[in-house]
């Protein structure tokens, strides 16, 4: 009959052994899926600044072409609504049936503030 090594020895034997060969390995492993982590949650944040300025600058052109095609109108009850003591002035103004400018006289722009779409940073 062989000799019989009780579980404890070779526990005592193997856990030393196992302690230098597994402690590097799991390090490595940590070490390397954190730095994955890492890289994804940069990617992650720099796609959605990508999409914030991709909407802001989509809104800055829908707000020029607004203002360069004349439709834009303000909302109602606003300082520019267009209303004067009460009384509507229709559209002449917006339609272009209204006063004209010299050549003298610069256009200053009119913009709409929205929310959301400037940087945050």
């Amino acid at each position: 009959m062989p000799p019989v090594l009780p579980p404890f020895l070779v526990g005592l034997i193997v856990a030393p052994l196992a302690k230098r060969v597994l402690k590097p390995v799991l390090r490595g492993v940590v070490k390397t899926s954190v730095g994955i982590a890492i890289e994804v949650k940069k990617a992650a944040h720099e796609a959605g600044e990508n999409i914030h300025d991709l909407a802001a600058e989509v809104a800055a052109e829908v707000v020029a072409v607004q203002i360069a095609s004349d439709d834009f109108r303000p909302a109602e009850g606003s300082a520019d609504s267009g209303q004067v003591d009460g009384a509507h002035q229709g559209d002449s103004a917006h339609r272009g049936d209204g006063p004209r400018r010299g050549e003298g006289q610069v256009r200053t722009p009119r913009t709409r503030t929205t929310a959301g779409v400037a940087k945050a940073h």
